[in-house]
């Protein structure tokens, strides 16, 4: 069987307290699954990640950032060095995510770079990428997310694929009123996508796992699980009770076991 990701963004919610307790269940809640089967990571925000970096065991559980800055130091008021982000010993930085893109107004360019900084120091570099509503209607999907690929990526050589993740997050299905996307639909974005990686990187593009997040949840997990082409779930509100998502991860190996392998 390989590997399936499971993860959650924060956003922000949860101070430190919860945050800690958070962290704390799910990892006495998923510890006794194997860590070959399943790569479970959690995004805290800012203010609470050095509490998570003390509290959790980090055997179970990677620990990342939101975004980050390309820049090592400077004149930059208001943001997180990728130094400071490894002195606090997170293991990933998450890039894109579309409130950076469409909240903040943050470019491709933009994003290429924090990429190229994220990997220079050795994170795990998840970019996140997806089209909008309107470019789902004008039927550019699959050229949206090969374009922010291909300049997400840009400068970057295939020996750093074994550091690359990408989610794939529709904006219109992410979010309180998402929409969450077919099975069938997903499926068909993620072969996009791998497609994309393929020409960018060559054979070494087998490394990058793909996930599939917008409005995950209890009800379709498993029509999502078992496409060939998703290699796991980056799940949102449905995360955020540890009990709960424990529920949601163990409904999709057991399905994923009995349906793929």
């Amino acid at each position: 069987m390989k590997k399936l990701y499971f993860g959650s963004n924060l956003k922000m919610y949860k101070g430190i307290s919860a945050t800690r307790e958070y962290l704390q269940k799910l990892v006495e809640n998923t510890k006794d699954i194997s860590r070959d089967d399943i790569e479970l990571f959690i995004i805290p925000s800012y203010t609470t990640l050095q509490t998570a970096t003390d509290c959790c065991d980090r055997d179970f559980v990677r620990l990342g950032a939101q975004n980050m800055c390309w820049e090592d130091q400077g004149q930059f008021t208001g943001e997180i060095s990728p130094c400071m982000l490894a002195e606090m010993g997170l293991d990933l930085v998450m890039i894109g995510h579309s409130e950076r893109r469409h909240v903040f107004g943050e470019s491709d360019v933009e994003e290429n770079k924090k990429v190229k900084a994220a990997l220079s120091h050795g994170f795990k570099t998840l970019l996140c990428i997806g089209e909008t509503a309107e470019q789902k209607e004008y039927g550019i999907s699959a050229e949206t997310l090969r374009s922010q690929l291909k300049i997400g990526f840009y400068g970057v050589s295939p020996e750093e694929c074994k550091n690359i993740w990408v989610a794939y997050e529709p904006v219109w299905s992410i979010g309180v009123n998402g929409t969450p996307a077919s099975a069938d639909y997903a499926e068909a974005m993620h072969k996009e996508i791998k497609t994309a990686l393929y020409e960018i990187f060559g054979e070494k593009a087998e490394e990058i796992p793909v996930l599939y997040g917008g409005s995950v949840n209890p009800g379709n997990v498993e029509s999502l699980i078992v496409q060939p082409s998703i290699d796991g779930l980056f799940v949102g509100r449905a995360a955020w009770d540890a009990d709960k998502f424990n529920t949601l991860m163990r409904d999709a190996m057991k399905v994923y076991a009995e349906r793929v392998c």
